[in-house]
């Protein structure tokens, strides 16, 4: 009878492991903006690998560097060398929890205020983070959206004397990706 219980138990746990929903994006968009009287600077990437756990209220994105596309050539170019080094560092990562937000809401139709705690990665540097977004949820769909702004400066990117009055101090970062069901 008890190896009858047992088996019963982790056959439970596996099928609950294995029907677990993930919610994912293959190409999420994040692009980023700085405006200085002398410049303005805006890139796109579109393909950003992103996942939300709802069972455990997390969500992870991975950005490779070298997929941020420049309106010019040459700043695309300088960015990849110069400033964030793609070769030696050739992506950023998040990884963090939804911070007071109910995980039931993932299965209910609306757009929900959302913030997220967790370590975002850039140019070799982690920093923990606290960000504020929205989640809407449209039957298997999630979006995710976000505004910020961080300083290339804490993230070890230097900027050069020379060009220091075209990049802005802080960079306007802003996150659109849909996700759909995956189990």
């Amino acid at each position: 009878m008890k190896v009858l219980l047992y088996i019963l138990i982790i056959f439970g746990i596996s099928a609950n492991l294995f029907s677990a929903e993930r919610f994912i994006s293959k190409n999420g968009h994040i692009w980023f903006y700085s405006k200085t009287p002398l410049e303005v600077i805006e890139a796109h990437n579109n393909q950003v690998a992103s996942v939300i756990d709802p069972a455990k209220n997390a969500i992870a994105f991975n950005v490779i560097i070298k997929s941020f596309k420049f309106e010019r050539a040459l700043m695309e170019e300088h960015f990849n060398e110069n400033y964030m080094e793609s070769e030696k560092f050739p992506k950023s990562t998040f990884s963090g929890q939804f911070v007071g937000f109910d995980p039931a809401n993932f299965k209910k139709d609306g757009k929900y205020n959302v913030s997220i705690e967790g370590n975002l990665t850039i140019h070799g540097v982690t920093k923990k983070i606290k960000q504020n977004g929205t989640i809407e949820v449209k039957g298997n769909q999630i979006i995710a959206k976000s505004k910020f702004n961080i300083k290339p400066e804490d993230y070890g990117i230097a900027i050069p004397a020379l060009v220091r009055d075209k990049i802005a101090a802080n960079m306007e970062i802003n996150v659109d990706i849909t996700y759909t069901l995956s189990n």
